[in-house]
Parts: C-alpha cells; structure tokens; sequence
C-alpha cells in the first residue's frame, strides 16, 4: 500500500472525507486472527475472520466511544464477525475521542483513510457491504463521516449516539440506530429519538429500535443491525 495521499485528499480529510476505495489488493492477505495494521497507531486492531471465504468479504469499520479502546468495542461484533464472515476494522482515536469532538475533522479521518487503504491493499472487500459503526461517541462520529461520505458506506451503524454533525452529504446510505430507554449517559428524549426524527426528515432509510435498558448494545440488536450486511453471505 502506497502511504502518500494527494494534497487534495488531505484537504478532504478537513471535511470529513475519505479518498479510499475498494480494489484490486495488491499485498497479500493476512492470516485469520486480530492484526495490527500500520498507519493507525499500535491500537487499531483489524479481525480477520476464520470463516472468510473466497468471495469479496463485507467490511464493518467500528469506532469506539470516548476513553475506551479498540479492544473494548470489537466485544459488540467479535462473535458476528466470526460467524458470518466479515473483516472487523476499530480504529482508535488519536484524542480520548473522536477529532470532531475537539471542534473540527482531521487527524482521527486521516487515519482511517490510511487504515482503510491498507484493507483494501490486502482483500478484496465488496463495495456494495461496506458498513460505518460506532457506540457512544464511537455512534456520534460514524453518523457525521459515514453521511458525508454515503457513496463509501452503504450502511451506518449508530448505537447509542449523542449527536450528528451536519456536513456535505453524499450518497443515501441506511442507517440503523438504536438507543436504551433508560440511557442516563446520552438521554434517548434528546439524543436518539432527535437523531431518528432528523434523518427521517432529511430521507434516510430508518431502522429505529428503542430497548428496555442503558447506555449498552444488546446482542440481539448487534446482530439486528448487521443481518443485511451479511445476508448475501449466507
């Protein structure tokens, strides 16, 4: 994989875009197992699944919330991954969290644009099944990249977001939210139920699902929100 970006792509960074795309892998790929990958630290972790088959392989980008670790979010799709098949890629911020939390994109985008080309370097990844997921302000930061960049990720995963940072829109991905009921950290009243009413208004495909409990991610609902990411998969 080429580590130079163009000069425009680092200024895309500043706008939340990404420049990687899937193609033809020009490395060989990694071996089943949990990897470290270069241009993201020595934390971003990337799951290569036992059960990939030969076929191009759905990838889930998956960002964690504010103060935690790579480690700790890849328990919310680990067993998913495993059993359906799918690369499981979670970066880690630079910051506690996420750039946008600080007031601006930058850093936190150009490492998963360096990440993500490393991906596509080593395996041949569906472009149709590419999904941007995140927990906490993991959610918050997947909704606000993955909307601006729609036409990359056919699919947003936000469980438990706090907010979405408006921004220039491309592409009409769907998006599955989720959000506890009884959440005291980011109150559903003003966090998921307004997001939900704002991507309804704006024409997003919707799948909304409240829960009985906390700032958490029920395993039914994690797989929920990946079974149309997979269901080609068998």
């Amino acid at each position: 994989m080429s580590s130079t970006f163009s000069a425009q792509a680092q200024l895309d960074w500043q706008a939340g875009q990404l420049s990687a795309r899937p193609a033809k892998p020009d490395q060989p790929p990694l071996p089943a197992g949990l990897h470290q990958l270069p241009g993201g630290g020595d934390d971003s972790l990337l799951l290569v699944p036992a059960s990939a088959g030969d076929a191009a392989l759905p990838l889930v980008v998956l960002l964690h919330g504010a103060t935690s670790r790579p480690e700790r979010v890849l328990t919310v799709l680990r067993e998913n991954a495993e059993r359906d098949g799918f690369l499981l890629l979670a970066p880690k911020s630079r910051d506690y969290s996420w750039d946008i939390i600080g007031g601006g994109f930058g850093p936190d985008v150009a490492t998963l644009d360096r990440l993500l080309a490393e991906v596509f370097s080593r395996f041949e990844v569906d472009p149709a099944r590419i999904a941007l997921a995140g927990f906490s302000d993991g959610a918050s930061y997947a909704l606000s990249v993955g909307l601006v960049n729609g036409e990359l990720f056919s699919r947003i995963l936000a469980f438990s977001p706090g907010f979405l940072v408006p921004g220039r829109r491309r592409g009409r991905p769907a998006v599955f939210l989720s959000h506890g009921d009884a959440d005291t950290v980011l109150p559903i009243q003003r966090c998921g139920r307004r997001i939900a009413a704002q991507l309804r208004a704006d024409g997003y495909p919707l799948d909304y699902r409240e829960f009985a409990g906390g700032h958490t991610v029920p395993a039914e609902l994690a797989t929920a929100a990946v079974r149309p990411l997979v269901a080609a998969t068998g």
